[in-house]
């Protein structure tokens, strides 16, 4: 694909004025980095950074019927959420076979209205199944093409977002975590406000028309945010305990194999989903893996589809495999999430170039708010 026909987001003069080098990303041309991925990611940690994520799927859903939909697309339970306006809920979409045909954000803003936020890698099948599954039901789906997203994360996100764009997010600041408001709806100047992010760090995902984005992102830079690219936004989420759909996910592991079983709920029994009968089938039977973290002991980098093997060979056990790595520029160690045997303890050995090295196994995630959580 040539970079005459990558798709570009209202962002892209702003990226070019600022010197960021663009790659295609998923038919997309997007910043990796402005001039440092490390820097940007210590940006983030610290004080306040600002990503483009216009690439993503905005999708709103209105209908007397739309919880039920949702409650037959979704493993996760969105009547959790169905009274409580602009709460936030994090789920998988199954197909009948319990793959993951995406993970997403769903926020409830109105009883017959519901606004979700799907990968740009995943868009064109999330639509289609997401059409195909209303059927005969009272749900409309409008995918808002109109709208750009910006997301402003780190410590120091909320007060710089408050000081630069002032009454159009005025009342944001009082969002408690995983919640959304709307702010001056129906107006010009209407703002959907996210107290979210894909970073562990706290912050907010802003959702404007698209021939305002770049006046928002430039408000943004005045005020201190700097600007960051997908680069740091990868090594963030990995050091968070973050999943990335097409890496840690897919339609060929459930949520059960994926460090998701949180995100799936069975406590209604009369609710079937898509996937349930496939996921109750895999819990009675039992994984063939379990997902964890890890970090490597010497020198090297952790990358996906390194093989994970055990320390002392025991009988049947399985080979396993990482999903996503990188060099933790908080930690200043490579880290990396793997699908691992079951019989896998404390330590493991990964294969990079030949060469087995040693691992520790961690619970994710590995960093959060700034802190280090793992030893």
């Amino acid at each position: 694909m040539t970079n005459d026909t990558l798709k570009e987001t209202p962002l892209i003069k702003a990226h070019q004025k600022m010197g960021a080098k663009l790659v295609d990303f998923g038919g997309w041309n997007m910043p990796i980095h402005y001039g440092s991925q490390i820097d940007e990611h210590h940006q983030v940690r610290n004080d306040a950074g600002m990503f483009d994520v216009c690439h993503m799927t905005i999708v709103d859903l209105r209908g007397c019927e739309v919880i039920a939909y949702l409650a037959k697309l979704l493993a996760n339970d969105v009547a959790k959420i169905a009274d409580k306006p602009g709460k936030a809920l994090y789920s998988c979409m199954l197909n009948n076979s319990g793959g993951v045909i995406d993970d997403l954000i769903i926020y409830s803003m109105e009883p017959a209205w519901v606004r979700v936020i799907v990968n740009s890698s995943t868009r064109e099948k999330d639509i289609a199944w997401m059409r195909t599954q209303i059927g005969t039901m009272a749900v409309d789906l409008n995918e808002r093409d109109d709208l750009a997203m910006i997301a402003v994360q780190g410590p120091n996100a909320r007060t710089l977002a408050a000081q630069a764009l002032g009454d159009d997010i005025a009342g944001a600041y009082e969002l408690k975590p995983f919640n959304a408001l709307l702010i001056n709806a129906g107006a010009d100047n209407e703002r959907f406000v996210a107290r979210t992010g894909y970073t562990g760090e706290d912050g907010y995902e802003i959702v404007c028309a698209n021939d305002q984005a770049e006046t928002m992102w430039n408000q943004l830079a005045d005020a201190g945010v700097k600007p960051c690219g997908l680069g740091a936004r990868d090594t963030l989420r990995l050091e968070a305990g973050m999943n990335l759909y097409g890496n840690d996910m897919d339609e060929n592991q459930s949520p059960l194999e994926s460090g998701l079983s949180w995100t799936v709920d069975f406590s209604n029994e009369q609710r079937q989903f898509n996937g349930r009968e496939a996921l109750e089938k895999q819990k009675e039977q039992g994984l063939n893996y379990k997902f964890v973290g890890l970090i490597l002991k010497g020198k090297g980098v952790l990358r996906a589809h390194q093989k994970v093997l055990l320390e002392v060979a025991v009988d049947g056990s399985k080979e396993g495999e990482l999903t996503s790595g990188s060099f933790s520029p908080t930690m200043q160690q490579a880290i990396g999430f793997a699908r691992v045997s079951l019989e896998t303890g404390d330590t493991c050995l990964v294969e990079i170039r030949k060469k087995q090295l040693a691992a520790q196994v961690v619970k994710l995630p590995f960093v959060r708010q700034g802190k280090i959580l793992v030893e």
